[in-house]
């Protein structure tokens, strides 16, 4: 704790009269795209298996959060303390099987337990798709919502009915290339990125992750393509798509990822 409150202490040092002018200049809307960069840093640190490099970007995420909390503060609405309190309740409240005298066998039972005791705090009292944030990234948001359909029933019997609905979105995407209408193109364009984060749900794979490890790859690959073309003096430009598909090819059979 003594390490903590160092951190906070330099936070308020920073914003205090002679502190930075830059963290000076920062509000809660200032700081959305660094929060959500560190996040994103975090997970990329978690995806190659470093561990100096996820505490160092875990580090970077607290500090946001040190942010925040010493923006609250200034404005008298919240502060750090406060926060953990908060977080500290709710999360003994909503685990009452280890706090408490509940009994809960599986996972899909805490997470029904979970939504009981949000309904209890006056959440999900309108909708049970309440509470997911609209600022997600749109597979994380979708997989999201098709989870919370799921619990009460609202879903496919076997990942062989999803893989039928992609078919028919595909064969409906195909009509819509055909009427050259940009809105239904889009429309269904949409509904088959829908159900493919249907299909990573039943096979228990995040699609947001499944998506940024082929993007790596894709850079991975395709800066190997430079590489080769630059070796060879020449620029893509003055390549044939043939001659980059061939680096392509040869990229992968070399085990870049």
């Amino acid at each position: 704790m003594d390490s903590f409150r160092k951190l906070l202490d330099i936070m308020a040092a920073l914003r205090a009269e002679n502190g930075c002018p830059w963290d000076r200049e920062q509000t809660h809307k200032s700081l959305k795209p660094f929060l959500v960069e560190e996040a994103y840093e975090v997970l990329e640190a978690i995806d190659e298996g470093d561990p100096s490099k996820i505490k160092e970007e875990l580090g970077d995420l607290l500090f946001q959060i040190v942010f925040h909390a010493q923006l609250g503060k200034e404005r008298g609405e919240f502060d750090m303390d406060g926060i953990i309190e908060g977080i500290s309740r709710k999360m003994v409240t909503r685990h009452p099987h280890v706090f408490g005298g509940a009994q809960c066998a599986t996972s899909e039972e805490v997470r029904t337990q979970w939504d009981e005791r949000k309904k209890e705090e006056g959440k999900l009292l309108e909708s049970l798709l309440e509470g997911v944030p609209k600022e997600l990234p749109s597979l994380l948001r979708a997989h999201r919502l098709q989870a919370r359909a799921a619990r009460v029933g609202f879903d496919w019997n076997r990942v062989e009915d999803v893989l039928g609905k992609l078919e028919e979105e595909l064969g409906e995407f195909r009509k819509a290339l055909e009427s050259k209408d940009k809105a239904e193109i889009e429309e269904e364009l949409g509904d088959i990125l829908f159900t493919l984060v249907n299909i990573s749900r039943f096979v228990k794979v995040s699609p947001e992750d499944a998506l940024r490890k082929t993007i790596h790859k894709f850079i991975s690959r395709f800066r190997y393509i430079e590489m080769k073309a630059a070796e060879a003096g020449k620029s893509l430009h003055e390549m044939t798509l043939e001659e980059m598909d061939a680096l392509w090819e040869e990229a992968k059979e070399t085990g870049s990822p």
